[in-house]
């Protein structure tokens, strides 16, 4: 019972520092130039506040004011510290040349908010457990450092669920956070905080965190744009891991903006900062810059249109389908894809993930403490014995009808067990076969690009009860590119439409829905075009490894060919 009462005493004590922390930011913003402080475009910002034409002071009043209206409005934030994001400013305004930068200080002046999952020197670092909370973090990551020596403005956490892993963003130390477009809607997996956040304009770059969508999620639900790199690309170093120690699925750390222009930019200027000099993680792999709409080459485009588990949903089918119409409008060549099966990278994945039987992920969780239904879920199912779920799965195979139509769940169930170390390197050498299969299908296919959706689903429902019925399973549009260690964006592309996008009024009836496996049909039922009408709809571009500026182009590629053959560039709202 002690462990109840901490939690419930440490939550009521983080609650009131946020409060705190809010009180005294609305006290420090008093600019008066907010449109023209905010409309500028991070490069724009940089050669601003460098040139003397912005005051650094008054982007943190301006981004200040954004994030606290961010804040009323979604409950994106953990922690808000502008009077010591001002206090470091005034601190370092003398110029300091970056080795290896073309300009002094490239990210000076641009305010830039972290997940709290990020360590920031004097601040918490929670990931959404009351027990990790009250306890600062001794020393920034690496990745603040370096974004503190390119003269970044850091100033905001963002929340974050209990554990992470999960399709809504909700946890006892910081309540729920909300989609921007629609309250009832989640903002996006474990960095929505950061992408409410950017959604509102409170924010120029979050810094999350992705092991199977965590900023890709929150880029395709709440409008904006993030690209996932290969691990080792970008600093991780200090970014702690909600499954830690975990080496063959690892946490990549990854940026999310609100524009494209602004990700590109942030990811160019990290990188021309020679990150591997600040953490031992990262590759020493110089920026390779990549202007295919300049160039005019025209590209191959793969398209993976349904991962064989979980079909997408009207409206993320349209974005994908229209994406693909104004790209062969371009002249690119768009064809079909059928990659080695996405179900077996879904189980070799999984099993690796949770090879500890999902201790590592509640390790800090306290009686009493919420968590995710669906994380509850497959504790549980891990907990199972091996026997009962196979059983399980035979009875799955013999008694679901039509025939077969629960085959991948089945397969899925029964193999889904706490590993054994042995076990766990049998299962990285099938992790490599696996990629090695990829690596040769899309090499013999010649594609440029795999397109894709980020989930079947627009959105996920706030309630989290939703996200147990879909499951994790449902995931795996985004996490098969963590377990390949590829390179993936995620980008707006319309919005859901409720009577264009609407599923057929006896759709529960038709053999579609009827040869759907269990997790399909859950999937299909949480779908409600018309509660969903207005938000944003995106698809993923799906890169090789390494391929950071080669995705942020063919990302550019696509925004093109949708402004310029397609039903035109998506256009953000603004709150």
């Amino acid at each position: 019972m002690s462990s109840f009462f901490r939690h419930r005493v440490d939550v009521a004590r983080k609650h009131e520092q946020l409060r705190s922390a809010v009180a005294r930011a609305d006290t420090l913003c008093d600019s008066d130039s907010d449109d023209k402080t905010l409309g500028l475009s991070l490069a724009q910002l940089a050669a601003a506040c460098a040139n003397n034409d912005v005051d650094p002071v008054d982007v943190l009043h301006a981004y200040g004011r954004r994030a606290l209206a961010a804040h009323e409005a979604t409950n994106c934030l953990a922690d808000l510290f502008l009077d010591h994001a001002l206090a470091d400013h005034a601190a370092s305004e003398r110029p300091r040349p970056v080795p290896g930068s073309d300009t002094p200080r490239p990210l000076l002046g641009v305010p830039v908010s972290i997940k709290d999952c990020i360590d920031v020197a004097g601040h918490d670092t929670t990931l959404g457990f009351s027990a990790r909370a009250g306890h600062p973090a001794p020393a920034d990551a690496p990745l603040v450092r370096l974004l503190r020596d390119a003269g970044a403005l850091l100033y905001a956490k963002t929340a974050l669920p209990t554990a992470c892993l999960s399709f809504e963003c909700s946890s006892d130390l910081f309540g729920a956070t909300t989609n921007p477009y629609n309250p009832a809607f989640s903002p996006g997996a474990s960095t929505g905080g950061g992408g409410a956040l950017l959604a509102w304009q409170g924010s120029l770059v979050e810094v999350g965190t992705d092991i199977g969508g965590s900023v890709r999620y929150p880029a395709a639900y709440c409008g904006v744009y993030a690209v996932k790199g290969t691990h080792g690309r970008f600093p991780s170093t200090g970014c702690v891991s909600c499954t830690p120690g975990l080496e063959a699925i690892p946490t990549v750390t990854a940026p999310l903006a609100r524009t494209l222009d602004d990700l590109q930019e942030f990811w160019r200027r990290v990188v021309e900062m020679r990150p591997w000099e600040y953490d031992h993680t990262c590759a020493p792999i110089p920026w390779r810059s990549v202007d295919y709409v300049a160039s005019g080459k025209k590209l191959k485009f793969g398209v993976l249109r349904s991962d064989g588990i979980v079909p997408p949903t009207p409206a993320a089918a349209r974005a994908l389908e229209e994406v693909a119409a104004a790209l062969a409008k371009q002249g690119h060549e768009v064809v079909d894809f059928s990659p080695p099966s996405p179900l077996e990278g879904l189980k070799i994945g999984y099993q690796l993930m949770f090879s500890d039987g999902a201790e590592s992920v509640l390790a800090s969780r306290r009686i009493g403490e919420f968590v995710n239904p669906a994380l509850l879920t497959v504790r549980f199912i891990l907990r199972l014995p091996l026997w009962l779920k196979q059983f399980n799965a035979m009875l799955l195979r013999w008694f679901s009808r039509p025939w077969g139509r629960n085959d991948a769940w089945a397969a899925l169930l029964e193999v889904f067990h706490p590993r054994t170390a042995r076990e766990e390197r049998d299962l990285v050498v099938q992790r490599d076969a696996y990629r090695a299969a990829w690596h040769t299908a899309w090499r013999d296919a010649e594609l440029d690009f795999l397109l894709t959706v980020p989930h079947a689903l627009p959105a996920m429902p706030t309630d989290p009860k939703a996200s147990d019925k879909a499951t994790l399973v449902s995931a795996n549009y985004a996490f098969l590119y963590n377990v390949l260690d590829c390179t993936a964006g995620a980008m707006p592309v319309t919005y859901v439409d409720g009577a264009r996008d609407a599923l057929p009024p006896d759709f529960r009836r038709s053999p579609t829905y009827q040869a759907m496996n269990d997790v399909a049909r859950a999937v299909h039922d949480l779908y409600d075009a018309s509660a969903m009408h207005g938000l944003p709809v995106g698809v993923q571009v799906v890169g090789g490894r390494f391929a950071e500026e080669h995705v942020l182009a063919g990302m550019r590629v696509v925004e093109h060919a949708l402004a310029e053959s397609g039903p035109g560039a998506f256009l953000p709202r603004r709150f």
